[in-house]
């Protein structure tokens, strides 16, 4: 079915983006994985390309081009090629939100060119050892002192927090356990912040992802992003577009296993005939491709009214949890279609086995989706 979102400029685009995967990232991936991190000129190199902030404006060395669906391409073409890191769409969409829009311009100033060159790398620093959906619970803390804040405590989970230059850390600022929150960017280099190693997950290996340790961490005033206990409401605003953007990943991750699945099913031989040509592989491949045709028509819709400005957040959720739960099921059905080489880590459907499950829990998990979901229908 024709997809009627993009332009010829559009198409343009998306070349850039699939040469750059296929010369950058590709053929460094098993590396990465091995090593748990990319290394830093991937970023420099994805900068000179103009795929880093392409919607900041350009006196800050941005595109200057709001089109959102730059970042959808963006997303959809590291999830086609199976590859999450580095992970351009969580720098652009995630954190380049916070940054053009609650910033200063002083603080455009000083943190936007090198967002945009490669040369600083960000990360979003949100959960906690007790605390993820949930932002209720969160507990680290930033006290005013003087002309600045002192933070403490411990973040978990943050991609890319070992490479990072620039942490955007959601903190309590508040008196109580109930105190307002706020979103405070923290430079790497600051005495007391430090990092654990890398967490050891059985997907996404190439992505890292790390513990933060906060001890009487000095930051500027100069360093809060937006208004001070307004954090909640930054919070939920860049949820929905971190939803979608993992719902466009997710489906085209499914769509792109699902195509090498029928092209092994029409080669593969068992019984003397294609594993396609039997009746039960057939239905199988039927069904999926049916239930990825449906979530495209979907997600588009969904694209399309982001684009607009008009996403509501229970529409992101249902893009989120239906296309992770969708991809981890293709996934799995594909894999059962390899035999024996869906084990196997040179096939992209072995990859995207480990790499596809933790889809469903972050960004929200697929529960608390559906109590977003329900809570707005009853």
């Amino acid at each position: 079915m024709r997809r009627e979102l993009f332009t010829a400029d559009h198409d343009a685009f998306r070349e850039l983006v699939r040469t750059f995967v296929a010369k950058e990232i590709e053929p460094n991936y098993r590396e990465w994985e091995e090593r748990g991190t990319t290394g830093r000129d991937v970023w420099r190199k994805a900068g000179e390309l103009g795929l880093l902030g392409m919607d900041v404006p350009a006196e800050y060395g941005g595109g200057g081009d709001p089109d959102y669906l730059h970042h959808v391409i963006v997303s959809e073409e590291l999830g086609r090629a199976g590859v999450h890191a580095p992970a351009l769409s969580l720098h652009n969409e995630i954190a380049g939100l916070y940054l053009r829009t609650l910033t200063t311009p002083e603080q455009r100033a000083r943190w936007l060119p090198g967002f945009c060159s490669g040369e600083l790398v960000t990360a979003v620093a949100i959960t906690e050892p007790d605390a993820g959906s949930d932002v209720a619970r969160l507990r680290c803390r930033a006290v005013r002192r003087g002309d600045g804040y002192v933070i403490n405590g411990q973040k978990t989970f943050i991609t890319h927090g070992a490479v990072a230059d620039l942490l955007l850390v959601a903190v309590r600022t508040g008196e109580g356990a109930g105190g307002g929150l706020s979103v405070i960017a923290v430079e790497s280099d600051r005495p007391g912040l430090s990092r654990g190693q890398s967490l050891d997950k059985i997907g996404m290996r190439a992505m890292d992802t790390v513990e933060l340790f906060f001890d009487d961490v000095e930051v500027p005033a100069a360093n809060l992003l937006g208004r001070e206990g307004k954090g909640v409401a930054y919070l939920m605003r860049t949820l929905r577009r971190e939803r979608m953007m993992i719902a466009v990943s997710a489906l085209a991750t499914a769509e792109r296993v699902l195509e090498y699945t029928i092209e092994h099913c029409r080669t593969r031989q068992v019984f003397g005939l294609p594993v396609g040509a039997h009746q039960h592989n057939r239905f199988v491949l039927a069904e999926l491709a049916t239930a990825v045709a449906v979530a495209r028509s979907f997600t588009d819709r969904c694209v399309a009214e982001e684009a607009a400005g008009r996403l509501e957040a229970e529409e992101a959720a249902m893009a989120k949890w239906w296309n992770t739960e969708l991809c981890q099921k293709v996934v799995d059905r594909c894999l059962q279609l390899h035999g024996g080489y869906g084990v196997v880590r040179d096939f992209p459907v072995a990859r995207a086995y480990v790499d596809t499950r933790a889809q469903t829990i972050y960004g929200g998990t697929t529960e608390i989706m559906k109590e977003l979901i329900g809570h707005v229908l009853i």
